[in-house]
């Protein structure tokens, strides 16, 4: 009659079993065991610790926190529990099932699997997006131990993560006292099986931010470590690429400076050896907002908005400091068939050295504005606009509302055809508050403000309080339905101080009105 071991008390009957596995094992001739009598019993290493555990889990190298994992012989899959021993420090557990184990047959190595979480197949690694709570990180480690002979004698399984770690160390650096506050993401990420692009990282300690990746290879250049701090987002792009193997860790110290991130050093932490590189991080001018805005403050970050909006012509802008486009193309925002039915809010600042040059395709800002789009608290200073058609410092078409914003600089027509105007080529909505100081050449019709206001039929074109000086202009508005709205600023009847005024009697509950600067012109300043 075959005698079946019992395992119900499984901290003291498995050291028993296996006290008494080995007495019998040097008793037994030959290699065929008695049918249903040893159970397959394993004690399962491996997963290495860290010096500072960040959690109870198999991600630190603690067995507690796992209650089941999926064992397979054979082509068959079986539920093993877990039993973690508190000896180590539940750096090892023993896998065992009172229910349905497997069983020795004969002394013969065997061939076993298994893995964590527990399936009837092994999963895809595929982590959460959202990892900055400790569940979120816990959950998307991966563990397995594939394919491994086990002794009789020593029935063992050595453990190891499916996915790669990543740690950054942020230390303040030059003219930054603190970086509390700060949040890091891991981003650039591949997206196979469901993976996402952009991981949010655990903080465990504050200054320490984890992540847990699928192993894959980040691209050189692309953007990898993503800090947001203080209103600006930073970004280290690897000047190589980042071969994220299961199993390691990488752990980046990154110097946050007043004048952006300069990277230390990557070095290899506690897992196995993966690779790394040393480098500077780059301020890519720009951030995003939980709503999809863009809130900008370089030249550069300005450029990715422009681009993103080609898109998406609803994304909204805010800038939060001044821009400087001189030496960079710019290219309308939107197209005949695009019109921009955003939000673009300046603040106040000023975009200098706008150079745009086509010889087919009407010259300006934006394109066309939409009935919902708004543009407004904006100075382009320095503009330089070369075409042969229609062009509008601004606008070429504006169907939408622009508030408080002004235009200086040289709009040349090199064809004498098209519409030409200082804040708008033609408008169908709602200018209000701005001027234009500059040249215009060219163009079979110029208008300081407008070449065109339309407000007949389906049209409700209305300008207000603007005001306009320069050279080779004659009109406000050159014609439509309304020329009214616009002024000369002649610096004898009417001067910049009294455009000023004017201005500001329209712009009642914007954030924003016009005072005179020092070079005699009017600026904008926050009410606030």
């Amino acid at each position: 009659m075959n005698i079946r071991l019992p395992l119900h008390i499984l901290s003291a009957a498995t050291v028993l079993l296996f006290a008494a596995t080995a007495c019998t094992q040097d008793d037994l001739g030959g290699s065929t065991l008695p049918e249903g009598e040893y159970p397959l019993v394993i004690n399962a290493t491996g997963l290495q610790a860290v010096a500072t555990p960040a959690s109870r889990a198999t991600v630190d190298g603690d067995w507690q926190g796992v209650q089941t994992v999926a064992l397979s012989v054979g082509g068959t899959v079986k539920e093993y529990d877990v039993t973690a021993s508190d000896a180590d420090g539940y750096k090892t557990a023993i896998l065992s099932s009172d229910t349905d184990p497997f069983w020795w047959t004969s002394r013969e190595d065997i061939t076993v699997s298994a893995w964590w979480p527990y399936g009837t197949t092994m999963p895809d690694v595929v982590v959460k997006a959202d990892q900055s709570t400790k569940e979120g990180f816990e959950g998307s480690d991966f563990i397995s131990a594939e394919a491994q002979a086990v002794q009789f004698d020593h029935p063992t399984l050595e453990f190891s993560h499916r996915t790669a770690r990543i740690t950054v160390l942020l230390k303040p650096g030059d003219g930054i006292t603190s970086v509390t506050g700060a949040d890091v993401s891991v981003t650039g990420l591949g997206t196979d099986n469901g993976n996402p692009a952009t991981i949010k990282t655990y903080a465990p300690d504050g200054d320490t931010y984890e992540a847990l990746t699928a192993p894959q290879t980040v691209k050189a250049n692309t953007p990898f470590i993503q800090v947001d701090l203080g209103g600006g987002t930073y970004y280290f792009r690897p000047k190589n690429d980042v071969v994220l193997a299961a199993g390691s860790r990488y752990t980046y110290t990154v110097n946050v400076n007043a004048t952006g991130l300069t990277l230390e050093g990557c070095t290899i932490g506690d897992w196995t050896n993966g690779s790394g590189e040393s480098g500077t991080a780059e301020d890519l001018g720009y951030f995003i907002q939980d709503d999809g805005s863009y809130t900008v403050y370089t030249a550069n970050g300005l450029k990715e908005w422009a681009e993103a909006v080609q898109t998406d012509p609803t994304i909204n802008c805010t800038l939060t400091a001044d821009i400087n486009l001189t030496g960079k193309e710019w290219t309308p925002v939107g197209n005949s068939g695009q019109t921009y039915n955003g939000t673009f809010d300046g603040q106040g600042h000023t975009i200098t050295g706008l150079n745009i040059s086509s010889p087919s395709e009407a010259v300006a800002l934006f394109h066309n504005i939409g009935g919902g789009g708004k543009v407004m608290n904006l100075q382009l200073k320095n503009v330089t606009y070369k075409g042969s058609t229609a062009m509008g410092g601004i606008a070429h078409g504006n169907n939408g509302t622009i508030t408080a914003c002004s235009v200086m600089g040289t709009l040349t027509n090199t064809a004498n055809n098209g519409a030409v105007g200082g804040i708008a080529a033609i408008n169908y909505g709602t200018i209000t508050a701005c001027w234009f100081n500059g040249t215009i050449t060219g163009g079979s019709n110029v208008g300081g403000i407008a070449v065109f206001n339309l407000n007949a039929g389906s049209y409700d074109g209305k300008i207000t309080a603007c005001y306009w000086s320069g050279d080779g202009i004659s009109n406000g508005v050159w014609g439509g339905d309304d020329t009214s709205g616009t002024t000369k600023v002649d610096n004898s009847t009417v001067t910049w101080q009294t455009a000023v005024g004017g201005m500001n009697a329209a712009l009642t509950g914007n954030d924003y009105q016009w005072k005179l600067g020092t070079d005699g012109l009017p600026v904008l300043q926050s009410n606030q």
